[in-house]
């Protein structure tokens, strides 16, 4: 019987494929269905994609809540019906500012800002992808969201005239927004011509693989255990027995004498990864499982 296939893949997703078609990939790869991912890239990003297999996928919303980082490349002067360069012109010609007049206008987007998500995404409304609507030739009211941006410098300009935008984000940040709404403070327009997500929580793209390399080493060669995602938190070893059982039955038990107050990781006295829990006035509690049922 083939071993089962649990894990995280860091893959360095390339220009031109949807975060879709890398879990397709990945699935012809790994020979199983039970695949997904953490934090959509658009087709022309590159970069972190943190893939997610087997018992890992129970991980998603914990992987898509990390704080993101991005490296954007920001063309002042154009606007488009996309946000970004592989869209329709809408305006060309504006004046581009320099960079003391750029680094001005950031502070505004720093912090926690209202976003409104672009035409062109992959959020649904009434059914319908917005995307589908505007490629159909539609529009439609969005509201706007709150995003925090912790981090956001610019450098440049490049030999090509476009700037370099530095980003630390949390989840749902658009940042072909971010750029659009940057070239509209300034009353010059802009859109995003590149971008690369650098880093996803703790996971970097310089560690991130190619698809090529993982084909090259094999799935299982390459797969990170679903704890990884968990690092940060304090790890807590049940000593078996009767506690491991009441866990593994979703029951809270008592914490062990000097376990820390809030969420950690639980092992098997096996070193199994059961659980990511919380441990409150004492008493641990399961937040979520992924030991082999």
């Amino acid at each position: 019987m083939p071993a089962a296939v649990n894990g995280i893949l860091i893959v360095d997703k390339p220009a031109g494929w949807t975060s879709h078609d890398v879990v397709g990939k990945v699935r012809r790869l790994a020979g199983t269905r039970r695949v997904g991912h953490a934090g959509t890239l658009d087709p022309m990003a590159t970069g972190v994609l943190v893939v997610l297999l087997g018992r890992a996928t129970r991980a998603a919303e914990f992987a898509e809540a990390q704080v993101k980082g991005y490296r954007a490349r920001i063309r002042f002067g154009i606007t488009t019906d996309t946000l970004d360069t592989e869209g329709r012109m809408l305006s060309e010609g504006g004046e581009r500012p320099e960079l003391p007049e750029i680094e001005a206008a950031l502070p505004r987007f720093r912090g926690e800002i209202e976003q409104v998500p672009p035409m062109y995404s992959a959020i649904k409304q009434n059914g319908r992808k917005l995307y589908e609507i505007a490629r159909a030739g539609g529009e439609v009211e969005r509201k706007a969201r709150k995003v925090y941006i912790t981090r956001l410098d610019c450098a440049g300009p490049l030999e090509d005239g476009d700037f370099v935008l530095d980003i630390e984000c949390s989840k749902g940040t658009y940042i072909r927004s971010l750029c659009a709404d940057i070239g509209a403070a300034l009353g010059c327009g802009a859109c995003m011509s590149a971008l690369r997500r650098t880093y996803s929580g703790a996971f970097r793209a310089e560690d991130a693989l190619t698809l090529a390399e993982i084909e090259e080493r094999g799935v299982m060669s390459c797969l990170l255990p679903v704890d990884t995602l968990f690092a940060q938190r304090p790890a807590l070893t049940l000593a078996g027995g009767r506690d491991e059982r009441a866990v593994r039955n979703g029951s809270d038990v008592a914490a062990p004498a000097g376990a820390p107050e809030g969420e950690v990781r639980v092992y098997a006295a096996d070193g199994e990864f059961l659980m990511l829990g919380a441990v409150r006035e004492g008493v641990l509690h399961t937040i979520k499982s992924f030991f082999e049922v």
